[in-house]
């Protein structure tokens, strides 16, 4: 039987797939490509996680969930751009997303390219509408916590951390900074969200966003755990790559027993710092936990 989390992520994404068919709509003109490929990456599927923090977060200060949903939605798409950029030959070179073919292997690279343009500006259009919020200062909040998130100090700038890192002089300080930026900004960003749109209190707000460093952290050791334990089939991508490549991971730095039971202690850390909201806050409880027990 279904659980109440599991109940509830799966609404997400479902409600995700409807509202981010409306920002991508379908295009018969010269376009075409260009939109059927931002669409073929963002309609793929996958957890819709973020999306899930960000409502959850803005749930405990009782947002509408009109407000909450189109911020959802723009992380959903920046999160979909990042995808189509990293699985570049110039990135991490992969061929398979989720069990399909990347974007640049079902359409080309220069389309992929853009389409990852085009999907970052998408989002900051809507983070920017006026429906997404009344208040233009929520609005400008939102756009600038965003842009830092995926930019030089952010998401970006842990990427070229990752590709340009010297196996030699990696610790376990440096990657635990890398993966900050590069994966953990963006969860960081969406319970963030939450709270700027319900008018959070500093303590709240910094609640969050303890929480959101511990589950973010969690998050990429369970990846690195997963690429070497996990089967490609459930994974819906090559494993193993991290290790063939020689490229320093928690569990190469760690080993995977210690990486595990890390992992652990971080997700206990995330579920304390939710303490003030109670009972409230249970399902981004389930969440943390779901971090690290998650198949793919």
């Amino acid at each position: 039987m279904e659980d109440d989390f599991g109940k509830a992520l799966r609404q997400t994404a479902e409600l995700m797939d409807r509202e981010l068919r409306e920002f991508l709509p379908e295009n018969n003109g010269l376009e075409k490509q260009l939109y059927e490929a931002m669409r073929y990456s963002v309609l793929s599927g996958g957890k819709r996680l973020r999306a899930f923090l960000v409502i959850q977060a803005a749930d405990l200060f009782g947002v509408p969930r009109l407000h909450s949903t189109r911020v959802a939605s723009a992380l959903e798409i920046i999160h979909s751009y990042s995808l189509i950029h990293d699985d570049l030959p110039c990135m991490d070179d992969d061929d398979l997303r989720r069990g399909k073919p990347t974007v640049h292997k079902k359409f080309d690279e220069a389309t992929a390219v853009l389409a990852g343009d085009a999907l970052q500006s998408l989002a900051f259009e809507v983070i920017g509408d006026a429906q997404t919020h009344s208040s233009a200062e929520v609005r400008v909040k939102l756009v600038s916590k965003l842009a830092r998130a995926i930019g030089m100090r952010g998401m970006v700038g842990g990427q070229t951390m990752d590709i340009y890192a010297d196996g030699d002089n990696i610790d376990i300080v440096t990657i635990t900074r890398l993966q900050q930026l590069k994966t953990g900004a963006l969860i960081t960003f969406a319970c963030e969200a939450g709270a700027i749109l319900g008018h959070a209190s500093p303590p709240q707000l910094q609640a969050l966003k303890a929480y959101a460093h511990d589950l973010g952290l969690a998050f990429q050791i369970a990846d690195d755990i997963l690429d070497t334990e996990g089967s490609p089939e459930d994974m819906g991508k090559a494993t193993g790559k991290d290790e063939a490549a020689g490229k320093v991971t928690f569990v190469s730095l760690m080993g995977l027993e210690e990486a595990k039971i890390h992992a652990g202690m971080l997700v206990d850390q995330a579920i304390d710092h939710l303490g003030p909201f109670g009972p409230k806050a249970d399902l981004l409880r389930h969440a943390a936990r779901f971090a690290i027990e998650r198949r793919n």
